[in-house]
């Protein structure tokens, strides 16, 4: 790292996106990613250790926008019992999450009621893609792993961090599916 100071600024910058990349992939599960939250200070996910997690990348202006009151449900439901929903803003599909994230986080509190943790918007597909992203789209095993196709993909996360199942944005938070999944791992 001395080296690379002396060659210059670039070659610090280069080295550390060298240096976040190697990390991304070595990751073992979401605790090993710290994305700033919707106001901007650091929020670690390791801060959710020992609870069953569901990562969503949402967006305002999608026609599945409305699965944010399914999401408050069920957070609402199950979170005295250990579970958190951490939403991703991302504005990858159809320019579908413009705003800035003050304006994302007064939609979501207004229009839906939204109390669970979010973060500041984030890419979750293309060259500017996340870490976590990055690790939830490629470091993990098929089914779950794969690129995200479109706002309010759902990956479930158990107690230990590690990424066990995959929702796509047809199903919706509050299915069958998905709450008998999360059910299932509040008991482990």
């Amino acid at each position: 790292m001395i080296f690379l100071r002396k060659l210059g600024r670039g070659f610090l910058l280069l080295g550390a996106m060298i240096l976040m990349a190697g990390t991304t992939f070595a990751a073992s599960n979401i605790y090993d990613f710290t994305l700033p939250s919707i106001d901007g200070t650091p929020m670690p996910l390791a801060d959710f250790k020992g609870k069953v997690v569901l990562l969503v990348n949402v967006a305002s202006r999608c026609g599945y926008t409305p699965q944010y009151t399914a999401l408050e449900a069920i957070y609402e439901k199950y979170k005295d019992k250990g579970f958190l929903i951490a939403g991703f803003p991302a504005n990858n599909f159809g320019a579908q999450e413009p705003g800035t994230n003050a304006e994302i986080k007064t939609f979501c509190s207004r229009k839906y009621n939204v109390t669970f943790p979010m973060y500041s918007k984030v890419s979750v597909k293309g060259d500017d893609q996340t870490p976590l992203y990055q690790y939830l789209t490629k470091a993990t095993k098929p089914p779950i792993s794969g690129d995200i196709k479109w706002n309010f993909t759902k990956f479930l996360v158990d107690k230990n961090g590690n990424v066990v199942q995959r929702f796509e944005p047809d199903v919706t938070p509050d299915s069958p599916d998905v709450t008998s999944a999360i059910e299932k791992l509040l008991k482990q």
